[in-house]
């Protein structure tokens, strides 16, 4: 009975894994509304750089970098970017008090009353997206118009089975309410 059990465990572990591997997020569609603001979490290649498209483009009003090392100065993104100091200086504000997706939420949360923003954009890489909307929606409480816009990536085994473990824990932990 026991490896009954335990084998059904581990199928329905599997199968979520591949389910959560074959559905990433998606990059916000063409015709996405405009929001007040955009959250852009750090930690992966190309999601300041998207931001800050979104931003330029005029989707956004302000761009929140979230989780950034409180040593990075907006003087290092805008040479990592090119330039165009003058927009960062404007429009993009650096968060760094959060340490990890949680955080980043709540810093998000208090950012996003401070301004008196009503709907927000939510950037991160595709494989991280999942737990990160989780996060958020937690976070929030519903309290803003929440959409999100993944950066595509091409992430490797290790990194979806990292990410499928920490969201799965994420979920048990606040179902146990640990």
């Amino acid at each position: 009975m026991i490896a009954r059990a335990s084998a059904l465990v581990l199928l329905l572990y599997a199968l979520g894994f591949m389910l959560f591997a074959f559905t990433l997020g998606k990059p916000a569609p063409a015709s996405a509304g405009k929001a007040d603001a955009a959250v852009v979490l750090t930690g992966g290649p190309g999601r300041i750089e998207h931001a800050v498209a979104v931003l330029r483009s005029g989707q956004v009003k302000r761009v929140l970098v979230a989780g950034a090392d409180p040593l990075v100065t907006k003087d290092d993104i805008a040479r990592r970017l090119g330039g165009n100091r003058e927009l960062l200086d404007c429009c993009v504000d650096l968060g760094s008090e959060s340490v990890d997706t949680r955080s980043n939420a709540e810093e998000a949360g208090r950012w996003l009353a401070k301004n008196r923003f009503k709907s927000v954009r939510l950037i991160t890489s595709d494989w991280h997206m999942r737990r990160a909307r989780y996060e958020f929606e937690r976070g929030l409480g519903g309290k803003y118009v929440l959409s999100t816009d993944a950066v595509r990536s091409e992430p490797g085994f290790l990194t979806l089975f990292g990410e499928y473990n920490k969201y799965v824990l994420r979920r048990l932990a606040v179902w146990a309410d640990i």
